[in-house]
């Protein structure tokens, strides 16, 4: 990461990298995606009246981590983060084509850590898997400085407006959590299709308890850099690995 983009996240909360996966990548990732709703429904559960949601990919879709842990995204987040990251959780979600008024419910997920010089305890990877433009349904988010005071909402909003991040699939963008954001519900024909990952800092709190971590992965793997990258569990995890007898301690 240079130094723009540094200033830039620092001054926005949030960076958009462009397309980071290869075609092939997303044409992989893609199927793997299609089979996931189709294989697995019964993991994906309507979140509010536009998004349905699988936040347990990692046992249903275990590829999904070649995307989680892609180079072209850990470098520049743990830049950002200020050294190692930690898995925290990973949600795929899909929009469906919506004829009605355009929809936003812009809120922060976490507050924000003021200690930190980015104010940032968690940081999300918005990866999409389809060409999301002026007209699909997009991210949306306020930008928002380090430097600048936090404001509720509607102040907020009023100070800085929103921005639409549009870009082809395969495309990233990298933000602070505690940054007011929203996905952006419009009049369309076309899906959007997205896997949204948390990171934290490790021996820091879990973020939430909406996925599962396989003890393939933080206890089981070969490698110890994957095993300490999914070994901040959460209790959910900790509860599955108690009652399949594999233990729950990393």
């Amino acid at each position: 990461m240079d130094k723009t983009e540094r200033r830039f996240f620092a001054k926005n909360g949030y960076l958009n990298l462009g397309k980071v996966l290869s075609d092939a990548e997303v044409e992989r990732h893609l199927a793997l995606y299609e089979r996931d709703r189709e294989e697995f429904s019964y993991f994906w559960k309507p979140l509010g009246q536009h998004q349905t949601i699988n936040c347990h990919a990692l046992v249903s879709w275990p590829e999904i981590d070649e995307l989680i842990r892609h180079p072209s995204l850990l470098a520049p987040m743990q830049d950002l983060m200020g050294g190692p990251i930690c898995f925290s959780e990973v949600c795929v979600r899909h929009m469906a084509p919506y004829e009605g008024d355009v929809h936003q419910s812009f809120h922060r997920d976490r507050p924000h850590w003021l200690e930190h010089p980015m104010r940032m305890d968690y940081i999300q990877v918005m990866l999409y898997l389809s060409d999301v433009g002026p007209e699909t349904h997009c991210f949306s988010l306020s930008p928002e400085s380090v430097d600048g005071e936090v404001l509720e909402r509607e102040e907020q909003l009023e100070k800085a407006g929103s921005v639409d991040i549009h870009g082809p699939a395969g495309s990233a963008t990298l933000f602070n959590v505690s940054v007011l954001h929203a996905a952006t519900v419009r009049p369309t024909q076309r899906q959007r299709k997205t896997v949204q990952t948390y990171y934290g800092h490790p021996g820091r709190s879990w973020l939430s308890n909406d996925s599962v971590i396989p003890t393939s992965l933080w206890r089981d793997n070969d490698d110890p850099q994957v095993r300490a990258f999914y070994g901040n569990l959460n209790p959910k995890s900790r509860a599955y690995a108690a009652a399949f007898g594999a233990g729950n301690e990393p």
